[in-house]
Order: structure tokens, then sequence, then C-alpha cells
């Protein structure tokens, strides 16, 4: 096996374009090799420290994440806490803290899991991913990207170098609710992620939901926004439970069963849809949800 350090970008897509692999924090090219369930490539080439992939910036349209930022970053970033506080909760749930000071944004889109907790509040929030090789740059539409689990669409010499996502309306609120067991090194089970705008009146102007770990991708809920809109959220939320539990496609394992899982996503996406709104009214609610308001595994 060969190793390099990309000195810069340019450097990196050209060993990709030649074969290799991209590594930053590795936690899931590592666990895998180990696991035996994938080998380790022929060729790797780290990009960890390339600081153009490291920044949370600003930009005409919203925001841009690089592709290394890590999830301990993005739990604590002003800029996701406040404007985007369902990816804030989703990061704070990845692993353990060693695994979160190491795991990137980028990784987790790309490893393209199911179960992964960033997954559903990037769909949510509106995010695309920006890849980019020697040939080209583009974006891509995250339901795009992801083909199934493990799977992508994008080409073997593309690298994610960036998460783009729009600017959050007015009176608008994110969440990520995960059913869990226990608080540290757990693989979500059922989770929902919710994005809700509110009118004047406390009514729901706008809304979108997406799903983890109960279908081959993460999916969205279609007509979600439809359910939501006009009705308070408290109305609302118990109609988006049943939608939820009704699209879901889980598989029954180990750590819990199909119908359990149906159940569950239903009930973890009601409560994504509450502390949005409640977000979205001014109510500040901790990173994560799940330990502000009780939610999950006490220890």
């Amino acid at each position: 096996m060969t190793f390099a350090i990309a000195g810069s970008l340019d450097e990196a897509l050209t060993a990709l374009a030649a074969g290799a692999r991209p590594i930053a924090g590795g936690t899931d090219l590592v666990v895998g090799a180990r696991s035996g369930k994938t080998p380790l490539p022929p060729s790797l080439v780290a990009i960890d420290r390339l600081e153009e992939l490291a920044q949370i910036e600003s930009t005409d349209s919203g925001i841009r994440i690089g592709a290394t930022v890590t999830h301990a970053r993005l739990m604590i970033d002003p800029t996701i806490v406040v404007g985007y506080t369902a990816l804030a909760d989703a990061a704070a749930l990845v692993g353990s803290p060693s695994t979160r000071n190491v795991g990137t944004i980028g990784g987790n889109v790309m490893n393209a899991s199911p179960a992964m907790d960033t997954g559903a509040p990037l769909v949510v929030l509106g995010a695309v991913a920006r890849l980019q090789s020697v040939r080209e740059s583009r974006t891509v539409e995250l339901s795009d990207l992801w083909t199934g689990p493990g799977q992508t669409s994008a080409s073997a010499d593309e690298l994610c170098v960036a998460i783009d996502l729009p600017a959050r309306p007015a009176r608008s609120g994110s969440a990520y609710v995960r059913l869990e067991y226990r608080r540290a090194m757990e693989i979500a089970v059922a989770g929902a992620a919710a994005s809700v705008t509110l009118a004047e009146d406390g009514t729901i102007s706008a809304g979108s939901l997406a799903l983890t770990a109960v279908a081959p991708t993460i999916i969205e809920l279609e007509g979600a926004g439809t359910i939501m809109i006009g009705r308070p959220p408290e109305a609302a939320a118990p109609l988006i439970a049943e939608a939820a539990s009704d699209v879901a496609t889980p598989i029954s394992d180990l750590r819990a069963s199909e119908t359990y899982r149906r159940q569950m996503v239903g009930v973890m996406a009601g409560r994504a849809v509450e502390a949005a709104a409640r977000r979205a009214s001014g109510d500040e609610i901790g990173v994560p949800v799940n330990r502000a308001i009780g939610i999950g595994a006490t220890r």
C-alpha cells in the first residue's frame, strides 16, 4: 500500500485521478478494515492538512462547510448551532468524543450509510455536495448522490470538497432526534430531522422531514410540507408521525425489528417537528435536542 500527504487540493485530485482514495479522519475506513468488511485500498492520499477544506464560511446564498470540518466543530460552531441546529444535534450524537474529533462531514456524506446521523439534517436543510476532480467541479443533490447503502453516484476520481447550505428563512428552526439505547458509540436505530418555518399566527408555513436508518438511503418524506402547512405544530406532529411510519421500509437486525423501527421512526418524526417548531418560535433548546428534552439513553 502507498500513502501520500497532499500539500494542495490539486495534489489530492491528481492522486485520486491516479487511483488513490482520500482519507481525513479515517474513522470509517479503519473500522471497515479492522472488521474485515472492507480491505484498505492499495493507495491512500491524506487530505486532512488542506486548510481550504477545513473552513466554515458565508457565501452569497448561505454557508459552505468544508469537507474536513469535524463533527466536534459542527456541534459548537455558532453559525451551525444558531442557524442550522439540526446539524449540530446530529454532530453531537456521532460516535464517541474521539470519533467526533477526527470524523469529518465530508467523510460522513461520502460513506453514504443510511444510518448516518448528519444525513437527514442535511436533507431538510437543503444541502448540496460539491464534488471536484481534475476534470470538473459540480454540485449534486444529496438525493442524487446517495444511491444505496455505502454507495454514491460520485466517480472514483471525484472528491467531496464542501457541503453548501442555503440561508435560513426568518422564524425557522430545525431539529434532529434519534432513538438511542446508550449515549456513546451508538449506530442510529431510527431517527428523524425536521425543518419548520412558522407564520406570524404560529401555524407552520413551510416544513420538511427526513428519516434515518429506515430505508436503503436517507429518505425525505414527500409531501411533508403539505401535511404541515397551515397547521399548528401540535396538530401537525401526529400526522407527520403517522406518515413517517407509513413510508419507512426498515429491516430487522440484531438492534431492532422492522416493526419496532417503523413505530419508533414515527415517534422520532413527531418529536423532531415539535422541537423544530419550538426553536422556530424562539425557544432555546440546547444541543443535542436528545439531551435537552430527555429523549433516549440517560447514560
